[in-house]
This record gives structure tokens, sequence and C-alpha cells, in this order.
């Protein structure tokens, strides 16, 4: 039987949400390049793309960000796994155990409808902002910060985070950041979340499937190793060309640079380089920005590797004040939107997901009983 290893090149499903072209560095959302979305819409606006199949009217807009603003609070039950747990876990597991909390006490927990799918993620996607920004100010001892209704979506998760409200460069900046990371066809977190979703599991274990996939550091978190790295160049005072070709030299990864469906520049890591740029020419930091086109122009050529989503975002929340920890749970406060629109597009057209493997174990093998097993071992 042939085999394609990780499924590489295998369709696993039909889609209408997300389309990648990655000779050509093509990324849309519902017929629409990336390219058009990320410097004039809105998340709002991309969020309510991907689950209505089209960008809304101005009142269509206005009512789904009041309908997101109001389902910002966290409910008891899951106000109150988060304070028990805030000083105990990271954040990705945080944001883990308060989401699969949040299906806690509801009537349409077990639910699989086009309605209670959509309802659950309006909330969703507007919690999981909230339980990132109160997990990170629980851990540190101070007061949580309420949502506040008059922001936008990227405004009110800075808001609580910091409790101050942002500048306009910085808003717009993690506004882009969300957009540009609010889907990407079947990534690891969205398969995942596909595969719990064609059970017919509830919509909350489907999403708790994805922030584990996003978890691990062969998905979400490679911009924390990116900013690990600059910092070390800075701290260092070295030359990021040399400090480069001395890590490539020891046969040591980069992180930031390639990607297993891109096989030219991410079309994403052109606005975040753009934003790096404008964020620390505002804030008097440029050294960030320039440090990395330093590596991604030395990586390009020694190795032939072009900069993926990662790389520049790891500078850009650098410099917007965001913890390196929490740079993963800000990937998954962006894609809930589109592993919610998986969600949704499962139920509507499913079938289990159950593929086959190819066995290459022993066959034929004969049972010994347990007295005699040692004998067997020794011999």
């Amino acid at each position: 039987m042939a085999q394609a290893k990780g499924l590489e090149g295998v369709v696993a499903a039909e889609t209408g949400i997300c389309y990648i072209d990655g000779e050509q560095g093509v990324l849309s959302y519902r017929g629409y390049d990336i390219n058009e979305l990320a410097p004039n819409a809105t998340f709002e606006e991309v969020v309510y793309l991907l689950w209505e199949g089209r960008l809304p009217t101005q009142a269509e807009l206005a009512a789904f960000r009041e309908e997101l603003a109001e389902n910002r609070g966290l409910p008891p039950a899951a106000m109150a796994v988060l304070r028990e747990i805030a000083d105990k876990i990271g954040p990705m597991d945080a944001v883990r155990t308060t989401m699969s909390a949040l299906a806690a006490g509801r009537d349409d927990a077990d639910e699989a409808t086009p309605e209670s799918d959509r309802r659950k993620a309006v909330q969703a996607t507007a919690q999981l902002a909230t339980i990132v920004a109160h997990y990170h100010r629980l851990r540190r001892g101070l007061p949580i910060v309420p949502p506040d209704p008059r922001l936008g979506h990227a405004a009110n998760f800075l808001y609580m985070l910091s409790g101050e409200r942002p500048k306009s460069a910085a808003e717009r900046a993690l506004d882009v950041a969300l957009i540009l990371h609010a889907d990407h066809d079947l990534n690891a977190s969205t398969f995942a979340a596909r595969v719990t979703a064609a059970t017919f599991s509830d919509y909350h274990s489907a999403i708790v499937s994805a922030i584990g996939a996003l978890k691990g550091p062969l998905h979400g978190g490679a911009n924390i190793g990116v900013m690990r790295m600059l910092l070390e160049i800075d701290g260092q005072g070295v030359d990021p060309a040399e400090y480069v070709r001395r890590k490539l030299a020891a046969k040591e990864r980069i992180m930031g640079f390639g990607h297993r469906v891109y096989k030219t520049l991410d079309p994403r890591a052109v606005h975040l380089a753009d934003l790096s740029e404008a964020l620390g020419e505002q804030a008097g930091e440029r050294k960030w920005y320039e440090m990395s086109r330093k590596v991604q122009e030395t990586v390009k050529a020694e190795k032939g590797l072009d900069a993926n989503v990662d790389f520049f975002s790891a500078s850009s929340y650098y410099i917007m004040g965001i913890p390196l920890d929490l740079y993963t749970p800000i990937f998954a406060i962006s894609r809930v939107a589109g592993w919610s629109a998986h969600i949704i597009e499962q139920h509507a057209n499913n079938r289990l997901i159950r593929p086959v493997s190819d066995y290459k174990g022993e066959h034929g093998r004969k049972w010994v009983p347990v007295e005699e097993r040692e004998r067997t071992l020794e011999a």
C-alpha cells in the first residue's frame, strides 16, 4: 500500500474556507487573497467571512462586533477554574483546561447543529482572548481587567493584558497578525479539530483537540524560538549574519524559516515584516527589525530558505510588550476562528475521518504461557 508520511499530499477533506498554492505563495480565505484582506480588513470582518462565506455589510459588521463584545466575559465555572490553575500551569495548558470548562453547565453542550456550532463559536472566539489576558494577570498577582465592549477584538485583548489602552499602531499590528493567523487549511491543529468534530463529539472537545495540537513546538511555538534567537544575538553583541553562519555550520536549525506547504516566501511574512518595521519605528526600537532582516537575508543566501509567518511575528509581539510564552496562545486567539469554521463545515457534510496505516510489524507470532516466557527470552 502506498503511503504518504505525515499524510503529505493526501486530500483529506473538501473545503470552501481556505486555499493555498504553496508553489506560488498564495493564501486566500473564501476566495479573498490575503494581500487584499491584511491591509484592508479587520479581524472581525475576517471571522465573519470565514463563518458566513462572505464579507459583512456595515450593519452586519456592527451587529457582529456587538455580539462578540457581549460574549467576552467568562462564566463563573470557567473563571473559578482559571483562578485555581493560573499560577500552577503554563499558558497553553491553562487555555486548554479553561476552554474545556466553558462547556460546563451548558444545555447545548452536546449539540452539533449549525445554530449551536455558531453560538459556541462566537462565545469561544470572544472568550479565548479573555482567558489568555486574565491568565497572565492572575499568574502575576495582578487584578484582572474586565473587557471593554467599546474596543475592537485586538485592542480589547491588549487592554485586558496590560490595563492600558493600546496605541493605534499596536492595535492595528495585532489586528493584522490575527487576520494572518486566522486559518491555514488543514494544518495540524485544524485537522485535529476536524477529526474530533467528525465523531460528532461536542464543539469544545474539538477546540480542545486543536489547542493540544497547537501547543506542540513544531506547530505553534516557532516564533518563541525566533525571539529567543534575536535576544541571544543582541545579548552576545554579535553580527547576525555571523551568528547564523556559525549556527548553520554546527548543523543547528534557525527557527522561522521554511514551511511544509510553501516553496516560496510565505505571503503572511511580507505583511508581518512591514508591521515589525512600523512598530519598531514608532517605539524607537528598529534594532529588532534590522536584526531580523539580516538573519533573513543570510538564511536565504546560505540555505535558500524563505521566512515563514513565525519569523517577523516574533519581533512584532516583542515590541508590543507581549511575553514570549503568550505567543502561542495569541496564535490560538486568532486560529479559533478558523477552527470554528472547519467544525461548522465538517458537521454540515460529515463523514468519520478514518485513515489506514501501513503496518510494518511482525506476523504469525505464537502465544507462550507466562511461566515459560523467561526461558523463551533466554533462548
